[in-house]
């Protein structure tokens, strides 16, 4: 077997806020760059690996490592960081939040690296909903924070989504959701996480259908997209060998984990927020530009408004991916011309919001010295 390409910090039993641990956690990351650079945390996405993360970085992107040092960390759950598939056991898995997730990436930054300021935070989809929560819970830590295509609290109708891309999983186990933000109902007390290998392909290929009509616009496959920018040969070729795919190269609970934290998604739940949203966006520091994309199902640039509203004057930025690739316009670099709009919005960005003591040319201001 090959050594992983990424690396590991223990954590220790890890204090979780719904009052859970996970014993003898850890966090995967990676790093690009020297560590003496301006530090940069990108955090992986929903069922996304480390590797996932590598398209928006290179000598020829914003994501320079000549440049900076880029972390790259992974959610709980995402089967690298503490997951059900590394931590087997019969037991459901603890209750992991955003905010969780946070704080331990906070401590690999400052007590492993010695890191105590960022220059940036980043990232797509559940990605996104870090960087908001990254931007509340240590709205001092950073200068820039660029969430594209995600929330900072996941809405009534992505829950609802979430629901189904759940139950689709659930089902083949003969269960039924517990609700939104929950998990299962066990229908039997003999019953345990243990999925047969007929399981995991009835209930990975349900949900991977599931998703399949969430995660590209209706314009996309109007515009037969799937076949002629993505090479497949008809629909039924895109559902089998892209979604069915990618769904069944995932581990189901290591899924239900991502899922239960994305729904539960709300950056207010937390001190000194106690609920407030709005109060939690006007507490953001950083420099922010949200980017949504025009045709994301579940991630509309309406709910990104709102969001952008709510922050302090001057803080906010709003611009919005001018894409039919639906949630897929902000990643993971499978839209060439997404990709290529993406890195030129993050380059003006940081040049419009240098560190404090350097100028928007890049030259340290008198005093600063």
């Amino acid at each position: 077997m090959s050594e992983p390409d990424y690396e590991v910090y223990k954590l220790g039993d890890w204090d979780l806020q719904s009052g859970e641990k996970i014993a003898d956690a850890h966090i995967a990351y990676k790093t690009f760059g020297d560590p003496h650079l301006p530090a940069i945390v990108y955090p992986s996405w929903f069922s996304g690996a480390i590797s996932d993360n590598f398209w928006l970085i290179g000598e020829d992107k914003t994501l320079n490592p000549k440049e900076f040092f880029i972390i790259i960390t992974a959610l709980f759950g995402n089967g690298q960081s503490s997951s059900p598939s590394n931590q087997p056991t019969s037991k459901p898995f603890p209750k992991v939040s955003f905010y969780d997730n946070v704080r331990a990436q906070h401590e690999l930054v400052t007590k492993h690296f010695g890191i105590t300021h960022l220059r940036a935070v980043l990232g797509w989809s559940m990605g996104a909903g870090q960087t908001y929560q990254w931007a509340t819970q240590y709205p001092d830590f950073m200068d820039i924070a660029v969430p594209f295509c995600g929330s900072a609290k996941t809405s009534l109708h992505n829950q609802v989504f979430l629901e189904g891309v759940k139950c689709a999983l659930l089902a083949v186990k003969n269960t039924r959701s517990a609700g939104s933000g929950k998990v299962g109902v066990q229908e039997s007390s003999l019953e345990v996480r243990v999925w047969s290998d007929r399981d995991r392909e009835v209930g990975l290929k349900a949900m991977g259908r599931v998703y399949a009509g969430w995660g590209f616009s209706q314009a996309f496959y109007r515009q037969k997209l799937y076949e002629s920018a993505l090479g497949y040969k008809d629909l039924e070729d895109f559902l089998v060998n892209f979604w069915e795919t990618w769904a069944c190269s995932k581990d189901p609970e290591n899924l239900l984990v991502m899922m239960q934290t994305w729904q539960n998604g709300d950056v207010s739940q937390q001190e000194p927020y106690n609920g407030d949203f709005e109060k939690a966006m006007a507490g953001i520091k950083a420099k922010t530009l949200v980017l949504p994309a025009k045709t994301d199902l579940y991630f509309p640039p309406e709910d990104s408004e709102y969001e952008v509203a709510c922050m302090n004057p001057g803080v906010g930025k709003l611009g919005v991916f001018p894409s039919v690739w639906g949630h897929w316009a902000g990643g993971p670099g499978d839209s060439k011309g997404d990709v290529e709009w993406l890195d030129k919005q993050l380059s003006e960005f940081f040049a419009e919001n240098p560190p404090d003591g350097v100028d928007a040319l890049g030259e340290k201001l008198q005093g600063a010295l």
